[in-house]
């Protein structure tokens, strides 16, 4: 969820398609033409390379990826999600130039036997390699990225249980690999047999699982930024619209068709640092913050302040789209006079439809009587500060800046 920079992603990818295509080659042909030498047994040293060697030498090779970025990224590298991307396109980086290079020897064997058509060996290694199992490789590495990803976000005391989560992971991928490798050895259905039992099932496993990290990534932000609301660097609405990858879309949509493609960059560039201001936050909640916490918040925070008279209104669009309604009910006072009472709603779907008013603190009050209605739009944040250049954070009283209904809640009576 938390946008991570494009160079490391790059370079991820070209150390797959490289670096670890090269070393997997060397090393592979190396240790099967030992062991052909030292058996004299050509047949059973392709099986063993082919099942022993070619998955420890590839995954570690394709590890090695994710370490580096793991150490010398380590701001970027914040939890699983970010392990299963960086593993990810590393294996796909991999699965690149090792398909170019078994289509390519397929296609050459077929010139000098004269196979053709569907019969082919060519038609036959795109099927089985393109068409079968094209996430064969990310899925092997992607274990390793998970135990990088849960040593990221596990606590600096647990020194040992750091090292060892990623060291599972590795070991768990080498698995998988040395099972799909052998499967065609064991017997005319074992290929469909470990496809059917343990590629598809361990396939949607990992997905849900990458689902799962994003939604929770979400309710993150959704906690997070509610703190820079009350400070006034936010608008009330945009926690819950940056919090919802739908919310997301449907501001940049809007901010291009009334901006252009540059206001709808300026809308994702602003909802790609309220993310990582709320990452940041939430690490420094758990003591991960780091000796740089001050300054990177604040350089994020002036981000978004350049950024916010585009994104601003894109936000509550969106905000007032994807909301859930507030149902409304008719009650009977004491005098026998009905009156119209929301139910109590989330604070998120509370800001959105008709968010409270604001004092120059940025706290909201309770609000009653007020001639304007909260359908009319969002009320402007911190007028006396927006004029300015950059807002100060305010001194809010802790209950109202958690959120807490008592202090916070307002109610309106209806006519």
């Amino acid at each position: 969820m938390e946008p991570g920079p494009w160079h490391n992603l790059l370079f991820s990818f070209a150390w797959g398609a490289c670096a670890a295509a090269l070393i997997a080659i060397v090393a592979n042909s190396f240790a099967t033409r030992w062991i052909a030498t030292a058996t004299a047994d050509p047949t059973s040293a392709d099986t063993l390379g082919a099942t022993v060697i070619a998955p420890v030498v590839e995954e570690t090779a394709k590890a090695a990826a994710v370490l580096l970025v793991f150490l010398f990224r380590r701001h970027h590298f914040t939890g699983i999600l970010d392990g299963v991307v960086i593993a990810g396109v590393t294996a796909t980086g991999f699965a690149f130039t090792e398909n170019i290079l078994y289509l390519g020897t397929a296609f050459g064997t077929d010139q000098l036997t004269g196979g053709r058509g569907i019969a082919s060996v060519t038609a036959a290694t795109f099927f089985v390699r393109i068409v079968m199992s094209p996430f064969a490789h990310p899925l092997f590495t992607v274990l390793t990225g998970i135990g990088f990803g849960i040593a990221a976000v596990t606590a600096d005391g647990r020194r040992a249980v750091r090292l060892l989560l990623p060291l599972a992971g590795l070991l768990l991928a080498m698995g998988m690999h040395a099972l799909w490798n052998g499967s065609s050895s064991f017997g005319e259905y074992g290929f469909l047999a470990v496809y059917a039992a343990f590629m598809v099932p361990a396939f949607g496993l990992l997905t849900w699982l990458a689902i799962w990290t994003r939604q929770r990534e979400l309710r993150t932000v959704r906690t997070e930024l509610p703190a820079y609301v009350a400070a006034g660097w936010l608008a009330p609405a945009e926690p819950f619209a940056i919090g919802s990858m739908r919310a997301r879309r449907i501001a940049r949509d809007h901010a291009r068709r009334l901006g252009g493609k540059a206001a709808a960059r300026a809308v994702a560039e602003y909802e790609a640092y309220a993310t990582s201001l709320a990452f940041l936050r939430h690490r420094a909640s758990r003591g991960r913050g780091g000796a740089g916490f001050v300054g990177t918040e604040r350089r994020l925070l002036e981000e978004l302040w350049r950024r916010r008279d585009t994104a601003r209104p894109a936000l509550d669009h969106a905000a007032r789209a994807t909301a859930p309604p507030v149902p409304v009910v008719m009650a009977r006072t004491g005098r026998g006079r009905r009156v119209r009472r929301g139910r109590r709603d989330s604070s998120a779907t509370r800001t959105a439809r008709e968010p409270a008013a604001l004092t120059s603190g940025g706290c909201r009050q309770d609000r009653r009587g007020s001639g304007r209605s909260g359908r009319q739009g969002l009320r402007p944040l911190l007028r006396s500060q927006v004029s300015g250049s950059t807002p100060e954070p305010s001194r809010c009283a802790p209950p109202c800046a958690g959120g807490r209904r008592s202090r916070c809640r307002w109610r309106r009576r209806g006519r």
